[in-house]
């Protein structure tokens, strides 16, 4: 069985080898692990799901009900390298134990922590980075819709139609009293829960247009006092809870009904 294993791994060296003789990337050492459990301390963890490497079709096409015009026009997306992804959004219990406090309006351990602006969130991914020595940080907007998407195409993961959004989504027709604890409903293909519906999720870029171009491991303008939040929330409307939506909002905003999920890449060295 060693031999064998020695054997695989010679063969994977010359491989590699001779791509790098013909101009071609080697073949990535992906992660093993389909999950990984991060130590927040006081008893508090946070699970992330490995997002596989790929392609997709970002934004909608202009048939699309609901669609609105910065959703398009629709461009190929690869993104090239696999990520973790928090399973949830990020809740309140955790937001308290890495910052000290919870911010939220509604009070609730296992709820999505809210009233966050997008410079509180970027805080939290320094800390939470410190703590755990994994570079976390907001995902990019491609990477988000990637993520949501896991290899759909239509309006929503699960089809088009508005009707089984409520299995999916705390959205304006059932949540009543606002964000509701996470993982209360379906989960997306790749195992993702509260996509949709919520509270909305900042991610990393500043609000820009998009362009025709494929495109590989887009960030968007890295500059602008303008957000890019995706999801949905508590109080959408299902046009608004689509996996292509997109809206913008100042970087300092705080609202019950925005909160944030984080992405995990590299493990950081060390000291």
């Amino acid at each position: 069985r060693d031999m064998g294993r020695y054997m695989a791994s010679a063969a994977l060296v010359e491989v590699n080898k001779e791509l790098k003789k013909l101009g071609a990337a080697p073949s990535p050492k992906s992660p093993t692990s389909k999950f990984l459990t991060l130590n927040l301390g006081k008893r508090v963890t946070m699970k992330l799901v490995l997002i596989p490497a790929g392609s997709f079709m970002m934004g909608s096409p202009k048939t699309e009900k609901g669609r609105r015009a910065e959703e398009g026009p629709q461009h190929k997306v690869t993104i090239s390298k696999p990520f973790y992804m928090g399973v949830t959004e990020v809740t309140q219990e955790q937001y308290q134990a890495v910052m000290g406090e919870n911010p939220s309006k509604a009070k609730q351990a296992t709820g999505p922590v809210e009233q966050v602006s997008w410079e509180s969130a970027v805080a939290f991914c320094q800390k939470m980075s410190a703590k755990t020595r994994h570079a976390v940080r907001l995902p990019t907007e491609a990477e988000w819709e990637y993520a949501c998407r896991a290899g759909t195409k239509a309006r929503f993961y699960f089809g088009d139609d508005d009707k089984q959004l409520g299995d999916h989504a705390w959205y304006l027709a059932n949540s009543k009293t606002g964000p509701h604890p996470v993982t209360e409903k379906k989960a997306n293909p790749w195992g993702l829960y509260d996509v949709y519906g919520n509270v909305w999720e900042w991610c990393q870029d500043a609000h820009g247009p998009y362009t025709k171009a494929d495109a590989r491991d887009p960030k968007g303008p890295i500059t602008g006092s303008n957000r890019v939040l995706r999801g949905g929330s508590c109080g959408a409307r299902p046009q608004y809870c689509r996996s292509a939506v997109r809206i913008s909002q100042q970087l300092t905003t705080r609202y019950h009904d925005k909160g944030f999920r984080v992405v995990v890449t590299t493990k950081r060295p060390r000291r």
